[in-house]
């Protein structure tokens, strides 16, 4: 029995070999990052920003809690009042309401470029995940999805739209829409949850133009090519951003999303459910997602594997020499 222990001794050192080698290749591989949110520049801190030719307010008890801005178009077509908006609301002329209203036609030019700037980022996003039209009762990690057909959709009955964060608050999320006309609809009383450390502000849908229909609960920024359209009483934890069209809201709370440790506006705690309407349990959508990192579980291995190796090796190594003397 010694002699064959004593025999197998090489043949322990060599696996230790072979096991530490396996961890150079592994930790050799490259890994790919994690999709870096979306930069919206100086459109950042815009809660409401529009092209031309207008900005409506039904009523005019509509809250936005963010700035505003409206480029091209001159100052007058911004239809909303200063006890509206808690930020400051932008012109490019000497028009617009008061005393709240700042004119200001460089920045708005630097914004409206900066939006332009991050509706190109996201639209250039890959690597790809095609999901189906409608996003209610599914939950999504992170990563960047397009949709099989000429628009996404989120309804009630479906259930809610759940992203999960995965507990980690810098995931980001990116839909794109790349057809003509409307690129996202969400339907009456329809909801977009987050947990476990999903954020609002790294939600982002690129989009030709969007419509959110009365009292849904959204998240995220739509960045639109063309216009955005919400109907009474919704929720948007997020930024309304039209590069060419108009905004329509009618009595709607829009709130500029802030990165923060976590995100509960929406009453979503980490490693819960999230807060959300509808008839379907969301279930995740097999096969998804893209969140671009490396599996880290063959590198823990092998280091294990390794280590053990080694051990066994310098044991075996004693204890021989031992029997030697």
């Amino acid at each position: 029995m010694y002699k064959t222990f004593t025999q197998s001794v090489p043949y322990i050192a060599v696996l230790a070999i072979f096991a530490i080698f396996t961890v150079m290749i592994v930790a050799s591989q490259p890994a790919h990052a994690a999709q870096a949110t979306v930069n919206l520049g100086s459109a950042s801190p815009f809660a409401i920003l529009s092209g031309t030719p207008n900005i409506t307010d039904a009523g005019n008890t509509s809250v936005i809690n963010g700035n505003v801005g409206l480029s091209p178009a001159t100052g007058a077509n911004i239809g909303l009042l200063c006890s509206q908006v808690t930020g400051t609301i932008y012109s490019v002329d000497a028009g617009g309401p008061l005393p709240c209203r700042q004119t200001n036609g460089p920045l708005m030019v630097t914004a409206k470029n900066d939006l332009t700037t991050a509706y190109t980022d996201a639209a250039g996003r890959t690597p790809l995940t095609t999901v189906p039209t409608e996003l209610g009762g599914t939950t999504l990690v992170a990563g960047v999805y397009d949709a099989t057909s000429t628009k996404l959709q989120i309804t009630a009955g479906a259930g809610a739209l759940v992203l999960d964060g995965q507990n980690d608050p810098s995931s980001v999320f990116i839909f794109q829409a790349p057809f003509s006309g409307t690129g996202l609809t969400v339907g009456a009383g329809s909801t977009v949850s987050l947990i476990n450390g999903a954020q609002a502000c790294n939600v982002f849908w690129r989009v030709d133009t969007a419509s959110i229909n009365t009292t849904a609960n959204f998240k995220g920024t739509i960045l639109a090519l063309n216009s955005i359209s919400v109907a009474n009483g919704a929720t948007i934890n997020g930024r309304l951003l039209a590069r060419n069209g108009n905004v329509t809201l009618i009595n709607d709370t829009i709130t500029a999303s802030v990165c923060a440790g976590n995100d509960t506006a929406d009453g979503s705690t980490p490693g819960g459910t999230g807060s959300g309407t509808g008839t379907t349990t969301p279930t995740l959508v097999p096969g998804f997602p893209n969140t671009g990192f490396i599996n880290e579980r063959p590198l823990f291995w092998a280091a294990i594997l390794a280590g053990l190796a080694v051990v066994i090796s310098v044991v075996a190594f004693v204890f021989y020499k031992k029997r030697s003397i």
